[in-house]
């Protein structure tokens, strides 16, 4: 591995931030740092850059261990949440700098820049100030900075958080495709899940200061490990007593279980229409219906169980208060450390699909 986390445990007064956390890297990957608010993401990316300092374990890089090393001697470049772009610096400047730092002559310093400029789309920007960009502008510019003195890590801080939605989209794609260019080791923290599952080679999942999961995106969404990963990855609703449902018996010591929208199939009630697996499925009344651009999300109750299901465009209406047939084809039972997928009896493995 490229990267090694090995033990690493680090408390802020009564905060444990990091709790035994291993994990390793490969070089050349694109790495999600992904978890809620408070999950322990940040703090690694901070201890991997040397602006923390672990209370125990051990970091490597390229198999050298970097415990003792300043974060200048770690050669890692870091783009900040906030840009941290100099004000007062013109864009040539503020991109400039690390190679200042690094005694690098003027001709060097001028053909890096405009490098730089090229790779991350702003050619002809270099006399420009911070305050005369846009957003996704300055976001670019602290990348060609942190890339300038060719960093062999690069550590995002949540990059496209201060970045309306659309700009915030369309910088995943570009990040995606200028990593891929340079092919540097990367790691990005991010609460983001669509982000990190577009963007990333692998995830690693935090919570409460503990990895959860490491693994592909593809991986992690249809083969979650805990309980805490099969709630946090999709759209879930967690639902008690799951062996009500028609194709479900309870799995010992699993009382809660978690229905994901593509596990559901909706189907407007009529008396004269069959559809395969009907006893299988359940009657229903819609509570909620949303429109979600490239379809419908419909929220449906099953006897006090709350379930969501999506319906193409094309489809025939439903209404809230409507009357349906839901077809539960598949779900997570979890207990307090481990998850279980249970296929509904009527169906044949051979017969899911996700969409």
């Amino acid at each position: 591995m490229y990267i090694e986390l090995q033990h690493i445990n680090k408390t802020f007064g009564d905060l444990k931030a990091s709790d035994d956390v291993s994990f390793g890297i490969e070089k050349g990957k694109l790495i999600g740092l992904l978890g809620p608010s408070g999950s322990g993401k940040t703090t690694i990316l901070r201890m991997l850059a040397g602006l923390e300092k672990q209370d125990s374990g051990d970091i490597l890089i390229d198999g050298r261990n970097v415990n003792g090393l300043s974060p200048d001697r770690r050669g890692i470049g870091f783009v900040f949440q906030s840009y941290a772009l100099f004000p007062y610096l013109t864009v040539f400047d503020n991109i400039a700098y690390g190679l200042r730092i690094q005694k690098k002559d003027k001709a060097f310093i001028k053909s890096r820049v405009a490098e730089l400029l090229e790779l991350v789309g702003l050619p002809g920007l270099e006399k420009r100030y911070p305050d005369q960009l846009s957003g996704g502008q300055r976001q670019r510019i602290a990348l060609a900075r942190a890339l300038a003195p060719s960093p062999e890590l690069l550590l995002l801080d949540e990059p496209f958080a201060a970045i309306d939605a659309k700009v915030r989209k369309e910088l995943r794609t570009w990040l995606r495709e200028t990593i891929d260019k340079i092919g540097i080791t990367s790691i990005f923290v991010t609460h983001d899940q669509d982000e990190a599952i577009e963007v990333a080679d692998e995830i690693v999942i935090t919570n409460n200061g503990k990895v959860e999961q490491v693994g592909s995106p593809a991986e992690i969404y249809l083969n979650p490990r805990t309980p805490f990963v099969a709630r946090f990855i999709g759209q879930s609703d967690v639902i008690e007593h799951y062996s009500k449902l028609k194709g479900f018996e309870h799995v010992k010591g699993k009382h809660n279980a978690v229905i994901r929208p593509e596990f559901v199939e909706i189907h407007k009630f009529t008396d004269n229409e069959h559809h395969d697996f009907e006893s299988s499925m359940e009657d229903a009344v819609v509570t909620g219906v949303f429109f979600r651009g490239n379809g419908y999300e419909v929220r449906a109750d099953i006897d006090g169980i709350g379930v969501t299901g999506r319906l193409p465009l094309g489809d025939a209406r439903i209404y809230k208060g409507d009357r349906v047939k839901v077809l539960i084809k598949q779900l997570y039972t979890f207990d307090a450390s481990s998850t279980e997928m249970i296929t509904n009896k009527a169906l044949d493995r051979t017969d899911l699909y996700y969409i």
